[in-house]
Order: C-alpha cells, then structure tokens, then sequence
C-alpha cells in the first residue's frame, strides 16, 4: 500500500531521516518504533505531506504521492492522526464527525439559499454514516457530548471514527496510546483489529508501548537516529540486539558481561 524509496528529510545538518526505505502492505498493520529522536513523527510527516523530502520517493498504491500536500492525500485516501488529537472542541461527537467529509453542498453559501433540499439530503446521508461509525466504535453514550469535555482516550477514539467517515486506504497513528489508561487502550486496539480485520483497513502506527505493538503490528519497523534499524515480528524485534543498544545505550551481551 505505502513505498517508501530512499527517503530523506533533513533540517539544516540534523538527518531527520536519512535515506529510508520501507514497504507498509497493504491490509496489514505495521508498528514503527524506536527512542526519541529517532525520526519516526518526522518521517511519518513527510509521508503525509507535512513535510516535502530533500531526496526520495513514496508511493500510495502504485502511485507516486511524493511531495503532495496533505488534503491532496487526504483526497486519495491517506490519512493520519496526531499524538496531540486534534478535535473540534466546541462541537459535540457526532458533528466533529460529521465535519470530515470534504466538498459538502452545504458548504457552499449559494446551496444554502437555493439548494436547501439537495444539502439537508446529504447532512442526513453524512449523519446516518456518523451514527454507524459511533456504533461501530461503542461510542452512543457520548454522541452529543462536547467534545473538548473527553478523555484522552475518547479522543482518540473520536480520531479514529473521523477517519471512518471516508474511504480511507491507509491510516498513520502517532501513538494513540499516549495518555490513555489501559482499559481505554484496549477498547481503541480492539478498534483498530476490527478495522483491519472487517474494513480492510491498512494502519501504520507509532507507539512506545511494547505490549500495545506485540499485541496489534506485524511487521514491526524500528529506527534509530534517522535510519532503518531493523524489522520483523515484535518478538524477533523486541529481542534484537541493536534495538536493545538503541534503547537502552548497550546490549544485551554488555550488559551480560558486566554482571
């Protein structure tokens, strides 16, 4: 689904990232991991178009997206949440939804006047859709509630179902787990499996939580200081000896030595 061919993007002399290449497969969900600094929000940036590379290639399903900006993505199906969700905070749930998709009738002012019915229709045929995300993701407890009164967590959440409101190819999250509780975590990984296993969806994640990776990803990617590292299953990455030394200072074998 996602190519990435010797990418680079660097800030003055700092390789945010440096000459990566990776494969995302398409219907697969696939971790990215490794100590901060390591240039996984960055590159994840510059896949999405916040950032355009110094050097490289990325593909969306054949298809070279390189450099293009993120409502051109937007458009063609790739789409990313953030660390920091970023809701509509004034609006309830069901309207941050219903928000998403893009060239709405009712957004044009002339519609409005003269095209009243063809633009109720559509707000009917979006909230239908906004109500089936919100079942799908166990959220009618919380429909009309104001959105900046969440929890980290139902944010998340509410991410999650604004990516369902269109047809999306693949999806980038940038640790969803961050400053959630566990309960909560486990109700947003079981979303995501439902979402790939019923929906198809293809998922890219950042995460720090190892436990959260193990039971989600395969593969899973790990840098280091701006460069590809390794990759695997959790279990061959988790127990990689140059992850450890990234993660840790020194290995495993060091480590040994020093008992």
């Amino acid at each position: 689904m996602i190519r990435v061919e010797n990418l680079c993007k660097h800030f003055g002399g700092l390789k945010a990232v440096d000459h990566i290449s990776i494969g995302i497969a398409k219907g697969s969900i696939t971790g990215l991991i490794g100590p901060n600094g390591a240039g996984k929000t960055t590159l994840f940036n510059t896949i999405a178009g916040l950032y355009a590379p110094n050097s490289g290639q990325v593909f969306l399903d054949g298809e070279d997206i390189t450099g293009l900006k993120p409502h051109q993505l937007f458009n063609k199906g790739l789409l990313r949440t953030f660390q920091i969700a970023h809701e509509f905070s004034r609006l309830s749930v069901v309207e941050n939804l219903m928000m998403v998709p893009a060239h709405q009738s009712g957004e044009n002012l002339v519609n409005t006047w003269f095209r009243r019915g063809q633009v109720e229709r559509e707000e009917r045929q979006i909230n239908e859709r906004a109500m089936e995300v919100i079942d799908f993701l166990n959220l009618g407890h919380i429909t009309d509630e104001i959105a900046g009164n969440l929890s980290g967590g139902q944010k998340k959440l509410l991410e999650l179902g604004r990516t369902m409101m269109v047809e999306a190819k693949v999806v980038f999250l940038d640790e969803v787990g961050a400053g959630v509780n566990r309960s909560l975590l486990r109700e947003i990984g079981d979303a995501i499996i439902k979402l790939n296993q019923e929906k198809n969806y293809t998922f890219c994640m950042i995460e720090h939580d190892m436990e959260f990776i193990a039971r989600l990803c395969d593969p899973v990617i790990c840098m280091a200081e701006g460069a590809l590292l390794t990759q695997g299953s959790a279990a061959e990455v988790q127990n990689n000896e140059e992850v450890i030394e990234a993660y840790l200072g020194r290995g495993l074998k060091n480590r040994e030595a020093a008992k």
